[in-house]
């Protein structure tokens, strides 16, 4: 079963305050027992917003509609993403409990969700 764990933005993550070097130590290490275990398949940071395009589509069947970066609501961003394949959920939310705070400030909020997979 494959599982994305996402990492919500934050102020922080959207700015240019980077983790510091425990934060950063701590995730290798996590990212290395995911590999050991043998059950992740990627994991990306993101870059933040002001680098991103949002397409919107506000009329069925029209012509989206091209907004460039910054977006102002953090809480609704992606700073980046693992994605883990495991045989159960119970066994990607044990995953999940195991990830570091992905901020490191007291901001840090992932979400996990599972993915569709072709049949």
């Amino acid at each position: 079963m494959l599982f994305m764990l996402i990492v919500k933005a934050s102020n922080n993550s959207e700015g240019t305050n980077l983790p510091n070097p425990e934060l950063r130590e701590a995730m290798s290490k996590y990212n290395e027992e995911l590999i050991k275990a043998g059950v992740r398949v990627m994991a990306k940071g993101l870059h933040p917003s002001s680098n991103g395009i949002r397409l919107s589509f506000p009329e069925p069947g029209g012509k989206p509609v091209v907004t460039d970066g910054p977006f102002t609501e953090t809480k609704e961003l992606i700073a980046g993403f693992i994605l883990i394949d495991v045989k159960s959920r119970e066994e990607a939310i044990e995953w999940a409990m195991r990830m570091p705070d992905p901020q490191g400030y007291g901001e840090g909020q992932i979400e996990l969700r599972q993915v569709f997979e072709s049949p």
